[in-house]
């Protein structure tokens, strides 16, 4: 009887090994295998995009409010100190040079550059608005039973985080096998919730990673190899135990967008700069920079001072908390998130109720995301329309297609339809596709688009 590991080995969760790739990388003096992760990322068409999606404030007019492309930009920065910072100690306890802490730094830079890459357009509310328009559309309704349980889920329970490990490993470079050919350290960093949409999260199981899920249906072959290579621990009732340093990955982006986010609002003047400070002294624990932000000119300088230290403050605890709890960390044994375990953790739990009040709840950005449900609804009601017509000529179910039909065709891109304008002959793939195509969509592009479909104005107008 083979006995499985009870603990994860940092050897094979920092491997360099890349999603695709048989043969070893030849290696390079200049960059390591987790610095030209980073690089990939940035370079990718999927991540240019972000610039274009919401962060907090949809469609913003003004240009100092951040988009998923600058909050990702500095959560890899936050990673980076983060990582590097929690390197210092694994390199140095469990001996693994030529591992650099850097290396360690680069990993999480790279994951945390890339966690949102997978979101649809009007942020979070765009994911909420697939998975109405699958619980509620004809269209839907018609190749649900086509579907399998575990390939319904993937649209019933449309994720964002899974998007963002298809457009990883599949949609960006698709020519290659494992698409950008990430190493499987970014890759295991990057899956916060190493679980598939199904069999969905056991009754009592309220574990941080099992509360959404990182792959589709269609990507989990993919997933166990990145897990076999990194050496996860297998969880039970299905997936896996977190890579250590997702949990690194999840507390820089809670990092960024509790504190950042009230920064933002403190700008857009939704938040007086009074109560921002005090927020953010709380968070620091101490009044002494308080008086340094007094003497200088700006309110926006102060706040920006501030929600440095703050931050500096945040990624100092969560270093400590990470290194106190290793152990348990590596034994799949953690429970919560990092950033719960802080001693900032009241604080920063504090401004995310007061952004949730005045930020989220902000009229402006609540009619925007509900107008949303019907961009995003309308664009796939349309486009899975006229590729199931297509579908139907193709295999013989319908003689012929209308003109409007047609023309839809001819706007969506063809590695959308499939190779050589054929769909696919199963509608899971044919429906993946055109979650991949609409929510790939930057905000103003779909919103335009869905205006000049619906002839609610006119290309050039």
């Amino acid at each position: 009887m083979i006995k499985l590991p009870t603990i994860m080995q940092w050897d094979k969760l920092l491997s360099p090994a890349r999603l695709g790739k048989i043969a070893p990388e030849s290696p390079q003096t200049q960059r390591s295998p987790f610095q030209r992760d980073y690089d990939r990322i940035v370079f990718s068409s999927a991540f240019r995009r972000l610039q274009d999606k919401t962060q907090v404030f949809p469609l913003a007019e003004s240009d100092y409010v951040r988009t998923r492309l600058t909050h990702s930009l500095e959560a890899g920065c936050v990673g980076r100190s983060l990582g590097t910072a929690i390197g210092f100690h694994i390199v140095e306890r469990h001996s693994l040079a030529p591992i650099h802490p850097s290396d360690i730094g680069d990993i999480v830079a790279a994951a945390s550059l890339a966690h949102d890459i997978g979101n649809p357009p009007f942020g979070h509310s765009g994911e909420d608005a697939i998975r109405h328009w699958f619980a509620t559309s004809k269209q839907a309704e018609n190749l649900a039973t086509s579907l399998s349980p575990a390939e319904r889920a993937d649209f019933e329970k449309f994720e964002g985080n899974a998007q963002g490990f298809r457009i990883l490993t599949r949609l960006q470079m698709p020519d290659n096998r494992g698409g950008l050919q990430l190493t499987c350290a970014t890759l295991g960093a990057f899956a916060k919730y190493p679980i598939p949409s199904h069999p969905p999260r056991a009754e009592g199981d309220r574990r941080a990673c099992t509360k959404k899920h990182s792959y589709f249906h269609a990507e989990a072959e993919y997933f166990a190899e990145v897990a076999e290579r990194t050496g996860l621990l297998p969880a039970k009732g299905g997936g896996w135990s977190r890579h250590p340093l997702a949990f690194v990955v999840e507390a820089a982006d809670d990092i960024c967008y509790r504190l950042v986010d009230f920064e933002d609002g403190v700008r857009l003047r939704l938040i007086r700069y009074e109560e921002a400070s005090e927020a953010f002294t709380e968070v620091i624990g101490s009044r002494r920079h308080l008086e340094i932000a007094a003497g200088m000119r700006a309110p926006e300088e102060r706040i920006e001072f501030l929600r440095a230290v703050a931050i500096g403050k945040a990624v100092e605890q969560v270093a400590a908390v990470f290194v106190a709890n290793e152990d348990a960390i590596l034994a799949g044994e953690f429970e919560p998130s990092l950033i719960q375990c802080t001693p900032a953790f009241a604080p920063l739990e504090a401004i995310v109720k007061q952004s949730r009040k005045t930020l989220y709840a902000n009229p402006r950005g609540v009619e925007i995301e509900a107008a949303g449900f019907e961009v995003i609804g309308g664009l796939l009601d349309l486009f899975v329309e006229a590729v199931e017509a297509r579908a139907g000529q193709e295999w013989g179910a319908t003689k012929g297609i209308s003109p409007r039909w047609r023309n839809l065709l001819q706007i969506i891109p063809e590695v959308f339809i499939g190779p050589g304008g054929i769909p696919a002959p199963d509608a899971y793939t044919r429906l993946l596709r055109m979650t991949d195509y609409v929510s790939g969509m930057p905000d103003s592009y779909a919103v335009s688009l869905y205006k000049k479909l619906r002839g609610i104005s006119l290309p050039g107008q």
